[in-house]
């Protein structure tokens, strides 16, 4: 692949149909043309020659925008060509469009979505589709699991995708909701609304939704009355001896404020020698406290997902109406596209950030509240 670098007018520029970005923020341009006019262009954007004659923005059009903001005549520009000087054809273009957005802060991950879908396609029906994945992730500098959670954001309802693109919900929260129905997926996302529930918390009740979709009868959640007598005894023993054992943490907890509230140096004298292996007995303890907090906390996720799925109808309150707006505007009828990755993603225990994971139906890790 060729280049030249040239001053171009930007009547001879045309923007690309096929940018992989929809959405530009118009104040964050405007500070970008401020700048230009200060400081100058510090990063020439990327052109291809047209057969129609001028030419195509390749990458760059945010600054290709700032200049027209900033009132300039100019940009600094790089013509890329084939090896013979020839134009670039679509593919390479889009190709290198996605590679100089997609580490861009502000690029929406629906946008990231939709590129990584074009970019396999590009690979030719004839190519298996992981290694597709594999192709294009070395291309975009990251790894298969990235791309296919990605992916996994394009079987989101429309409503859910905005919200996902407006940063009001993450993207492994909306990696877990993507792998519900539409019912569902429409009964959390009202619930969400409603304010009842963290990121955090949202994960965690998509993933035991998920679990209960997948099971043919939610054996979890068995009615007592549907139980033979052997079943209901074993049920009761079991209750009675969990509820036995969260009692008995209650009067630990008492046990335990009275050493919190004794003087170290006179607790260092009653342990006499002992205190070290004290410690580690306290350290195991809140180890294993730990889990079963964390347990307590997915049974609770379970049993907030099970009533979603019951009242997957029930109203809410409809979206901000810069949600509303981004629906039509970043979204469009692309939102409500079945996922193309077939890969479940498992949630981390505390974690809602980037979703790097393909585990199906591993259990959430632990970490610390």
């Amino acid at each position: 692949m060729g280049t030249k670098t040239a001053s171009l007018k930007l009547a001879q520029i045309h923007r690309n149909e096929g940018q992989p970005r929809e959405h530009f923020d118009e104040a964050e341009l405007k500070e970008l043309a401020d700048s230009i006019n200060e400081h100058g262009l510090l990063q020439p954007i990327v052109v291809r020659k047209r057969e129609a004659g001028g030419y195509e923005i390749v990458a760059g059009e945010r600054r290709f925008r700032a200049h027209e903001i900033a009132g300039k005549i100019t940009i600094p520009a790089m013509i890329i060509t084939g090896s013979n000087g020839e134009a670039i054809d679509d593919a390479a273009a889009f190709e290198k469009a996605m590679v100089e957005n997609i580490n861009r802060a502000d690029m929406l991950p629906l946008e990231e979505a939709k590129g990584f879908k074009k970019l396999l396609d590009m690979q030719g029906p004839d190519v298996d589709p992981k290694d597709a994945v594999q192709i294009v992730a070395k291309k975009v500098s990251k790894t298969a699991q990235y791309i296919n959670a990605r992916l996994a954001l394009l079987g989101l309802r429309s409503e859910v995708a905005a919200a996902v693109n407006l940063g009001h919900i993450g993207t492994q929260a909306a990696v877990q909701i993507a792998a519900l129905t539409k019912d569902n997926q429409k009964g959390i996302f009202e619930k969400w609304k409603k304010g009842e529930m963290t990121d955090n918390q949202l994960v965690h009740i998509a993933y035991a939704m998920r679990k209960q979709e997948k099971a043919a009868t939610q054996d979890s959640m068995v009615e007592v009355e549907e139980m033979t007598p052997e079943e209901k005894a074993a049920r009761t023993k079991e209750t009675t001896k969990a509820k036995t054992v969260l009692d008995e943490i209650e009067r630990l907890c008492s046990l335990l404020e009275d050493i919190s509230k004794t003087d170290a140096q006179h607790l260092a004298k009653l342990l006499a020698g002992e205190a070290g292996q004290r410690l580690e007995q306290l350290d195991r303890a809140a180890k294993r406290l730990e889990k079963a907090r964390f347990q307590v906390r997915q049974a609770v996720a379970h049993a907030t997902a099970s009533a979603i799925i019951v009242s997957a109808e029930a109203e809410a309150p409809d979206l901000a109406g810069e949600a509303e707006a981004l629906i039509a505007a970043a979204v469009g009828s692309e939102g409500d596209a079945d996922a193309g990755s077939g890969a479940e993603q498992e949630p981390e225990a505390d974690a809602v950030g980037e979703v790097d994971t393909a585990t199906d139906d591993a259990e959430p890790t632990e970490t610390a509240a």
